[in-house]
């Protein structure tokens, strides 16, 4: 390993900070280069008389391109999870070059902690369910600004629920005499129909992704636990990529940042509220998922289509995390905790019988 040369790169929108550290002299160099295709292509070109070598750059909105193009140029490159980066709690100064000499400094003393980079198709369709949930997001705040728009006015639905079809023939309904009132009103609607016309479009495609290999599998083997159904299996699936990478279903939930926080020093103990770290689009899942373990055990008309032809061993352990759940919620409950606190348990309890159900669904990776 000391043989090898390590770079840290900084990586930006617009620049990239190298800084290569070589193993023989000590010696460190630095340079900044054009973020863009040609001054990328010189890098490589520059590094590989360098080799062998190793590079690394923290996780960002960067992406993964730069590490795949290093990658088939044959150039080892780590991609660092930022909130495992060590810090200094006396350094105050930051700068580009600093960062990506602190970089190739922490990868040759091999203190840096590698994200798991999804494929390219992986990613697209990671993105893709990306994309439904801020469709889903745009549309609620576009029901929110027409609701409060009629609330303001004292025109209030009571005779069903918000936003079901009886709902919509109501809104359709309403008359105004103002014609300012009349053109807010109408283009409040609008926006709620077109929202609610780009999820269902996004609905379509991923019910399409779902029906295909490597998702077919796993989507209809999570499909079998109560609240989950297409949409969040395919999310859980495509946002993990590989659960295989996680040696452990403990190491999944710490990933998801559903585990304790602590701080203990001596004697004492303290525990916090969960730590919050890794995939926030993953957690948000499993809370709103853990939610439906508040009602009795019970398989529903919808739940029984969904298992359909399905492995009894996956249906069997789906049934279990029912009843365990469903049990945990009612003795928490009866001890006075917190119902966010509950729920938060129940999706750390839930986690370890998705972690089972997807080692299972996925043989072939690696």
């Amino acid at each position: 390993m000391n043989s090898i040369s390590h770079v840290g790169l900084d990586v930006h929108k617009r620049t990239i900070a190298v800084a290569l550290l070589r193993p023989d002299t000590g010696e460190l160099i630095q340079w900044q280069i054009a973020h863009e295709p040609t001054a990328l292509r010189r890098l490589i070109r520059k590094l590989k008389t360098h080799m062998p070598l190793s590079c690394a750059y923290e996780a960002g909105p960067t992406g993964y391109a730069l590490q795949r193009q290093l990658e088939a140029a044959g150039i080892p490159c780590l991609v660092a999870a930022p909130s495992l980066i060590p810090v200094r709690s006396g350094d105050r100064i930051k700068t580009d070059h600093r960062d990506a000499r602190k970089l190739a400094e922490l990868h040759h003393a091999g203190l840096l902690t590698a994200v798991h980079p999804p494929t390219e198709d992986e990613e697209a369709v990671r993105d893709l369910c990306r994309c439904r949930e801020d469709a889903q997001l745009d549309l609620v705040r576009a029901r929110h600004r027409l609701g409060k728009f009629l609330l303001r006015r004292s025109l209030i639905f009571h005779d069903g629920h918000q936003w079901s079809q009886q709902h919509h023939y109501w809104l359709h309904g309403l008359k105004f005499s103002r014609a300012a009132d009349r053109v807010v009103f109408e283009d409040y609607l609008l926006a709620v129909e077109q929202q609610e016309a780009r999820v269902a479009a996004l609905d379509e495609r991923l019910a399409e992704a779902a029906g295909q290999e490597p998702y077919k599998t796993p989507v209809a083997h999570l499909r079998c636990f109560r609240g989950i159904d297409t949409v969040t299996a395919l999310c859980l699936t495509a946002e993990l990529h590989d659960v295989r990478r996680f040696q452990s279903a403990p190491a999944l939930m710490a990933y998801l940042g559903l585990v304790p926080s602590e701080h203990s020093s001596g004697e004492h103990r303290r525990r916090g509220a969960i730590t919050k770290t890794g995939n926030r689009h993953l957690r948000r899942l499993l809370i709103e998922t853990a939610w439906h373990y508040r009602h009795k055990p019970a398989v529903g008309v919808r739940l029984a289509k969904r298992r359909r032809e399905q492995p009894p061993a996956v249906i069997a352990r789906a049934d279990r995390a029912q009843q365990r759940l469903c049990r945990q919620y009612r003795l928490m409950t009866g001890k006075g905790k917190h119902h966010n606190t509950i729920v938060t348990a129940i999706a750390r309890m839930l986690v370890g019988y998705l972690w089972e159900t997807l080692r299972e669904a996925q043989p072939g990776r690696a």
